[in-house]
C-alpha cells in the first residue's frame, strides 16, 4: 500500500492541472465580454465622422459581448468553475460593456448627430441635454442593478415572483444594452434625424433604465436543461433563432430585444390584474355554480 502512493500522487497531478486550468476558461469569456465593450466605445467615437457603419459595428460588438456574457456564467455553473474572482470580473466586464458603451451609444446615434438644420438652435441644444441626462441614468440604472443583484441573499422576485431561479429581479443589464444596440443595428446604424424620433428614442432609454431598477419579473433561461429527456424541440428552437439571426439579423434582434422587454411589461400587468381580481374561494364557487 505503501508503494502506491506516489504514483497515485503523480497520476492526481495532472487533473489537479486540468483543474485549476478549467477556471481560466470562464474568464477568457468575459475578457472578451469586455474586449467587444472597448471596440464598441472606439467605434462609438470613430461614429463622430458620421459614417453610419460605425454606429453598426458598435452595436454589433454589444451583441457579441450579450454572447459571451451568457457564455462564461453558463460555462462556469457546467464546470463548477465559478468564483468570487469571476463574478467580480465579470461585474466590471458588464459596468463597461453593457453600461458605458451602450451608454454612450445611445448618446452618438440618438442626440449628438442630429442635425441641427432641422429644428430651432434652442430645442437642439435642449435635446442634446435631455439626451445626456437620459444616458446617464440608463448608465446608473444599470450599475446600480449589478450592485443589487451581486449584494441580493434572494435575488428572486417575490412580489410578483415564484421560487427558483426561473426569473430575474429587474431586467438584466445584458438584456438592457441588447435592446440599445438591437434598435442602432435595426437602422443600420444611421443616425436618428427628427426630433421627433429623438424625443421617442429618449422615452426608450429612459424607460429601459426603469426596467432594470425595478422588482419586475424577466424570465433568466437559467431552467433550461439540454440534459432533458426531450431535448430536441429545444435544439430545434435555438437553431431557428440563430439561423434567423444569422440570415435577417437586423429585424430578428430587433423583434427578440423588443419582445423581451416587452415580456417583463406583460407579467407585471397579468400580476396587478390578478392581485386587483383574485380567484373567488372554493366555497363560493361551488354556490354559485349550484343554485
Amino acid at each position: 500500500m505503501e508503494e502506491l502512493t506516489p504514483h497515485r500522487r503523480e497520476s492526481d497531478r495532472p487533473r489537479g492541472k486540468l483543474r485549476k486550468g478549467m477556471y481560466i476558461l470562464p474568464s477568457l469569456f468575459t475578457t472578451a465580454n469586455i474586449a467587444a465593450g472597448f471596440y464598441a466605445i472606439l467605434q462609438t467615437v470613430h461614429g463622430v465622422s458620421g459614417e453610419a457603419w460605425h454606429l453598426d459595428f458598435a452595436a454589433d460588438a454589444i451583441g457579441f459581448a450579450v454572447l459571451f456574457d451568457g457564455l462564461d456564467g453558463r460555462i462556469a455553473r457546467m464546470t463548477h468553475t465559478d468564483s468570487d474572482f469571476g463574478r467580480e470580473l465579470d461585474s466590471l466586464a458588464d459596468v463597461i460593456t453593457f453600461g458605458v458603451a451602450p451608454a454612450l451609444l445611445a448618446w452618438m446615434w440618438g442626440f449628438h448627430l442630429l442635425p441641427a438644420a432641422a429644428m430651432p438652435p434652442d430645442l437642439h441644444l435642449k435635446i442634446i441635454q435631455l439626451g445626456s441626462i437620459a444616458c446617464f441614468a440608463f448608465l446608473m440604472a444599470g450599475a446600480s442593478r449589478l450592485a443589487r443583484f451581486n449584494i441580493a441573499k434572494n435575488p428572486q422576485p417575490s412580489n410578483p415572483g415564484h421560487p427558483g431561479k426561473k426569473y430575474f429581479v429587474g431586467m438584466p443589464i445584458p438584456a438592457g444594452a441588447g435592446v440599445i444596440a438591437a434598435v442602432v443595428h435595426f437602422s443600420a446604424g444611421v443616425p436618428v434625424t427628427s426630433w421627433v424620433t429623438a424625443m421617442s428614442w429618449l422615452m426608450m432609454v429612459v424607460v429601459v433604465g426603469y426596467l432594470m431598477v425595478s422588482t419586475w419579473r424577466f424570465y433568466s433561461f437559467k431552467d433550461i436543461d439540454f440534459r432533458s429527456r426531450h431535448p430536441f424541440r429545444l435544439i430545434i428552437l435555438i437553431a431557428i433563432v440563430f439561423a434567423s439571426i444569422w440570415f435577417f439579423s437586423r429585424p430578428a434582434l430587433f423583434v427578440i430585444a423588443i419582445l423581451y422587454m416587452a415580456s417583463g411589461v406583460l407579467w407585471r400587468l397579468q400580476w396587478i390584474f390578478h392581485r386587483k381580481n383574485p380567484p373567488a374561494p372554493p366555497a363560493y364557487r361551488e354556490a354559485s355554480q349550484n343554485p
